[in-house]
């Protein structure tokens, strides 16, 4: 067969940009790297294939570990489906010598454990939905083609019949992987109002993948996004957060801006496009954000770093920094624009918007702390800190100090070539500086020379609001003057307290 060439594709094309180099050239290829990947698949699985072969059932290994053995990936889930029915696979994943359990019984999923490896086993399936709900009426299929046809995206829709691996792939899954498309294997209309998520899960497979997405794909986008209203923000939010995790998340925000599904998930992304004026008396807000994620990504480290990747917190920092600019953007005498306190404004927009997406309150805490700090490095260079503004900076950064030093260094997307070396350089010295302060002291264990019983007994004050008030006097009095000893803050103490 003549190879497949990796052609630009409607959203590539629309935003001018090439599509990524990783994909197989032809099927030879695709079908050498899905044969190694095979003969590693766990001889549990194997053994429930022949079980079920002999006695009479088809098993077939299907969806996302399929595609990612035509990509040269090792399957982390086995998706197995079969025309048993529920009743029948557990009787004979026991017969294979599995312990059992109910994964989803009513939804035609068994589970087993055999031999160390985890199987999920479904029977065929044919979803019905309701045009308003996501709860589909669940009807069991007699063939698998007719299974796959059910299934988000062609290149997911293929299938390896065990235990031969014989390919079935009736709606072109294996082309459409070779020119890295995302496409449906029905009316992408239909697949959309019958799961409106899979909207989502395409920008998620644009991040995931390095996937396009066919014109028919976008147009069905374009018409259907508001029907993502039905559904769940948590699993709006898992689909977010795997497309943030992906290998090129920049096409899959890309992808949400462009269809308009971003107006939907993060509007104040989309927002930075306002920013954009015509007499270009400010840089793209938006296309600097893009650039400071793919910055931001490139500082990430190796598993036994200090931001090991992929870093969602830093990757969604990078996106969010600059989103109070739109609502503090003023334009001044002399053609200058100020964005003045865009930061705080931007670090509060973020904890709403996490907030109703429904993330847990120490990722929006990490998260919106970046962005709340993520300029307090401007101007280091322009005059040199005490020791004091050193520990201020790393005491409060607390735990995001090192991520803090990649958006930082992130954030310089200038062109200038001698502005962006004399930046870095200033940041070089602050970390040096970082380091020699904490030479002298453990920065992240700094506390006031005083403990809060210390100030109840000095003041006699019960536990409540005005000890909290006392203690953060001594700890920004140890922050910007060093240590003191008990004696000095004491005295220190009784002064402040006596002037309130």
């Amino acid at each position: 067969m003549a190879s497949a060439q990796c052609a630009p594709t409607s959203l590539d094309l629309a935003l001018g940009r090439q599509h990524p180099p990783s994909l197989p050239t032809n099927v030879l290829e695709a079908m050498a790297h899905c044969q190694n990947v095979m003969q590693q698949l766990p001889h549990a699985i194997m053994h429930t294939a022949q079980v079920f072969s002999d006695a009479g059932y088809e098993l077939s290994l299907v969806g996302g570990p399929v595609r990612d053995a035509f990509l040269g990936y090792a399957p982390k889930d086995f998706d197995l489906t079969t025309n048993a029915h529920p009743q029948e696979i557990e009787q004979l994943l026991r017969r294979a010598g599995a312990s059992t359990w109910d994964i989803g019984r009513d939804f035609g999923t068994i589970g087993g454990h055999l031999q160390g490896c985890d199987i999920e086993i479904t029977t065929y399936r044919t979803d019905q939905y309701t045009p308003r709900s996501r709860k589909p009426h669940i009807d069991y299929g007699k063939v698998l083609e007719g299974d796959l046809s059910r299934r988000d995206f062609t290149v997911n829709s293929m299938a390896l019949r065990l235990p031969d691996f014989t390919l079935v792939d009736p709606h072109g899954g294996l082309q459409d992987l070779l020119e890295g498309v995302l496409d449906t294997p029905v009316n992408p209309t239909q697949s959309f109002d019958d799961d409106p998520l899979r909207m989502m899960r395409a920008a998620r497979f644009c991040s995931q993948l390095g996937f396009d997405v066919s014109e028919r794909v976008l147009t069905a986008i374009d018409q259907m996004k508001e029907r993502l209203s039905i559904v769940s923000l948590e699993r709006i939010q898992q689909e977010f957060y795997r497309l943030i995790i992906g290998m090129y998340p920049r096409r899959g925000i890309e992808m949400l801006v462009y269809t308009g599904l971003c107006d939907l998930v993060l509007p104040e992304l989309s927002a930075l496009q306002q920013t954009v004026d015509e007499h270009r008396r400010h840089k793209d807000v938006y296309e600097h954000t893009l650039t400071v994620l793919d910055q931001a990504i490139a500082l990430e480290t190796d598993d036994d770093g200090p931001v090991p990747r992929p870093d969602f917190i830093l990757r969604f920092a990078a996106i969010m920094h600059d989103i109070g600019k739109p609502a503090t953007r003023r334009f001044e005498g002399g053609g200058t624009v100020t964005f003045h306190q865009h930061d705080i404004v931007g670090a509060r927009m973020t904890r709403k918007r996490m907030k109703h997406l429904r993330f847990d309150k120490k990722t929006i805490q990490a998260v919106s702390h970046l962005v709340a700090l993520h300029l307090r490095f401007h101007g280091y260079g322009e005059q040199s800190w005490t020791d004091s503004a050193i520990r201020r900076y790393v005491a409060d950064a607390g735990d995001q100090l090192q991520r803090l030093h990649r958006l930082t260094r992130a954030d310089c997307t200038t062109r200038n070539q001698r502005k962006a070396r004399y930046l870095s350089a200033a940041y070089d010295d602050l970390e040096h500086r970082i380091d020699e302060v904490a030479q002298k002291e453990e920065l992240s264990k700094i506390r006031p020379d005083l403990n809060g019983e210390q100030i109840m007994h000095i003041l006699g004050l019960s536990p409540g609001p005005e000890v909290g008030k006392a203690y953060k006097f001594l700890l920004d009095l140890r922050m910007t003057q060093g240590e003191l000893g008990e004696e000095e803050a004491k005295k220190r103490l009784l002064a402040w307290w006596d002037a309130q």
